[in-house]
């Protein structure tokens, strides 16, 4: 078993207001959605949650955005938010506030685009920040390839290059993605894995952009241990 805890931090640049505005309120949603009876959980994620027959019918659209701050679960919910504290900050720090306001929304708008599209038909709800997190992913990976990702394996610490981790990362959710597409299995079952993919891909064009109009604002600066960040955290 392995994750990532923590990667280098960029140094200066613009507070990373939203990335930080987006996991509290992703964390106090699903308190309120834990603290609902298991039939008021349920309706709250089907008025909430995107349903792609729905969306492609024009109903309930608002649910494109509502639908990226609810988790089907607590590790759900810790998963997701804890690649959004690590991949999100760098990129807030660059490109600056609203602007990253702007790219995380679309990112997850072109993650739903993806999911839609593989599943026309499906009348389950879509829920979760990962299509926008993806998002970041790419463009992290185009913006920081080289930045060192911090990873805890087994009980040892180790720091690959952020290229390698999401490389790994993105090959794997396309592998799961098309076997998806070939039958559904307990492996591939109850996950958005094209949102993943195209939200990678929405990310990977926008961060090329980014690299070229936003220079870095400072130097890298090593993450000594997942509670020791040099941007606040």
């Amino acid at each position: 078993m392995f994750f990532p805890i923590g990667d280098d931090q960029v140094k200066g640049g613009y507070f990373p207001f939203f990335s930080y505005t987006f996991i509290v309120l992703n964390v106090l949603v699903f308190v309120y959605q834990a603290s609902l009876s298991i039939p008021g959980f349920e309706q709250f994620v089907y008025t909430y949650g995107s349903i792609p027959k729905e969306t492609l019918a024009g109903q309930d659209t608002f649910t494109l955005f509502t639908s990226m701050f609810l988790h089907g679960s607590w590790m759900h919910l810790l998963g997701n938010m804890l690649f959004l504290w690590i991949f999100a900050d760098n990129i807030e720090a660059t490109i600056g506030n609203f602007r990253f306001l702007i790219f995380y929304l679309i990112g997850g708008l072109a993650a739903h685009a993806g999911h839609i599209y593989f599943n026309m038909g499906s009348e389950i709800p879509t829920v979760g920040a990962s299509g926008a997190i993806s998002a970041v992913m790419g463009a992290y990976l185009v913006m920081y390839p080289t930045s060192k990702i911090k990873m805890l394996v087994l009980v040892f610490f180790i720091r690959v290059p952020a290229f390698i981790f999401l490389i790994f990362w993105i090959v794997q959710q396309v592998t799961l993605g098309n076997q998806s597409l070939q039958s559904m299995t307990s492996e591939t079952a109850g996950v958005a894995w094209w949102a993943h993919i195209t939200g990678f891909a929405f990310g990977l064009v926008a961060g090329l952009f980014y690299r070229l109009n936003y220079p870095r604002p400072g130097q890298m600066t090593p993450d000594h241990s997942p509670f020791d960040r040099t941007d606040l955290l």
